[in-house]
């Protein structure tokens, strides 16, 4: 028996566009959060599911279509987010998780909020100005608690 990816355990790319989705539906009326996706693009979940899913082990649509990580970093440049707007996007991310019946086991969401909370922080130190980021840093790829971090294979 082989241990499921996180993409897997989650439901797979269904259950990362119904979370993406739901969550940028809520958005617009958060007051914290809302200016910060004011211009989003209407495809913006469906790309966000697809950067989750190759970061949780699901399929690298994300890098081949859209940049991979360096394009996510990118996205985030100059954008000037902050603390308080990085903690609401967690807290209404795993939320909206509950909303849509993600897994709710303690393992699963132990991982996924691991990760919300790196990639979040890491999306406030890049939007921040004279930032450069490391735009040739490999697409993290999340597990269940592995020791050594999102970069190690």
């Amino acid at each position: 028996m082989t241990t499921p990816t996180l993409y897997e355990w989650a439901g797979g790319m269904p259950a990362l566009e119904r979370l993406t989705a739901a969550f940028y539906a809520r958005v617009p009326a958060d007051p914290l959060l809302g200016p910060v996706f004011a211009h989003m693009s209407p495809d913006h979940p469906a790309h966000v599911a697809r950067f989750l899913a190759e970061v949780f082990g699901g399929p690298a649509e994300y890098s081949a279509g859209h940049g991979g990580h360096a394009a996510m970093l990118s996205h985030h440049l100059a954008r000037r987010l902050t603390p308080a707007q990085r903690t609401r996007w967690v807290a209404l991310l795993c939320e909206t998780a509950d909303a849509v019946g993600l897994p709710d086991d303690p393992e699963f969401r132990s991982a996924f909020v691991s990760y919300l909370e790196w990639g979040s922080r890491l999306a406030v130190i890049n939007s921040q100005d004279g930032v450069t980021p490391v735009l040739d840093a490999p697409m993290p790829r999340w597990g269940w608690g592995e020791v050594g971090g999102p970069y190690q294979a």
